[in-house]
């Protein structure tokens, strides 16, 4: 009895084993050829591995997964587009995914990002040639063919593929070009009733709006407050605005002194939108500038629930019954 169960036991594993290696091992023909997976920023292996299955490209997506932590390939992974012949083996995925070079690289620029902040995102890509490195600001613009001095808000947010060894001139060039595209089309679609006199008011309002919320509902609303305080002459007063004309003075907090000191930023002690845009906005916060929520609403507060959300209101009384409600927890 014991012989012909450890007998079973064995014909189960060598069984198992056949399966793995014919899981592992034996080329799987996608069914568009040549077949193409992309890893985005952060894009983990159980969703790539989902990815790969639903595609045809591998049988069992909990081998690869299994099989890519035993590996460290989970750990390893980098963004790019990965292109792959007719018919390819598990394992030839995954150590196409842990050598690391993709066929086409790629990077994120985040909403809501500064320029900055998009300047050293490329930098730290290794994969691009740094041709601009060292380089100002006005010099880069000048390369690009964009006129003015200053860059903040010209870029477009968004993912950008490139192959390895191409310059990063041509990710400030596509995502300047993008953002015109971007802003062309908002610019033409945009309500009447909007006080803009360019395209780029226009872009200075989007930034504002991209940096007071990242509530997609919220969005429409903020802008509106915005337009509603320019139609009656009143600030904006912004923090956001405030905090990026303080530049590396700003340490997280900002106070009654840093609203009353005066720069062309300070959205309480100047009246208008601010000189330039402050951040780099998405396409959510471009529609909203061109159509904001009609409304009266001139102010608004954070809930301060977690959701993201703001209360809006159209007299301060109202706005201040709220501020008791959502900051002061004193109720309504």
């Amino acid at each position: 009895m014991i012989r012909h169960s450890f007998r079973a036991l064995a014909l189960l594993a060598a069984l198992c084993a056949l399966w793995l290696a014919w899981v592992i091992v034996v080329p799987v023909n996608p069914p568009r050829q040549p077949y193409s997976v992309t890893v985005g920023p952060n894009r983990t292996m159980i969703q790539l591995a989902r990815t790969l299955e639903d595609d045809g490209a591998i049988r069992n997506r909990w081998v690869m997964v299994a099989l890519s932590r035993m590996m460290g390939v989970d750990r390893k992974l980098k963004p790019g587009m990965y292109q792959f012949g007719a018919a390819t083996a598990m394992w030839q995925y995954l150590s196409r995914f842990g050598d690391g070079h993709p066929d086409q690289s790629s990077v994120t620029i985040i909403e809501g990002w500064n320029f900055r902040q998009f300047r050293t995102a490329l930098q730290k890509e290794s994969d691009l040639r740094q041709d601009s490195a060292g380089w100002s600001e006005s010099r880069l613009l000048a390369e690009l063919g964009i006129s003015g001095e200053v860059a903040e808000g010209m870029f477009f947010p968004s993912t950008y593929f490139y192959t390895p060894g191409s310059s990063d001139l041509d990710i400030y060039r596509r995502a300047y070009q993008s953002m015109q595209q971007q802003l062309q089309t908002v610019w033409e679609a945009r309500s009447a009733e909007v006080p803009y006199s360019s395209p780029y008011e226009l872009l200075t309002m989007a930034s504002l709006v991209e940096k007071e919320t990242a509530h997609e509902s919220d969005r429409g609303m903020v802008a509106s407050v915005f337009v509603n305080r320019l139609r009656v002459g009143m600030r904006l007063q912004t923090d956001p605005s405030v905090i990026y004309g303080m530049g590396e003075r700003y340490r997280g907090n900002i106070g009654k002194a840093d609203l009353r000191r005066d720069s062309p930023y300070n959205t309480y002690t100047r009246a208008g939108l601010p000189p330039t845009p402050i951040a780099l906005p998405g396409r959510a916060s471009l529609d909203a500038a061109a159509n904001p929520t009609p409304s009266r609403a001139l102010y608004f507060v954070a809930k301060g629930d977690g959701s993201g959300e703001s209360h809006f209101s159209e007299t301060l009384d109202e706005h201040n019954a709220a501020v008791r409600q959502y900051i002061l927890k004193k109720g309504s």
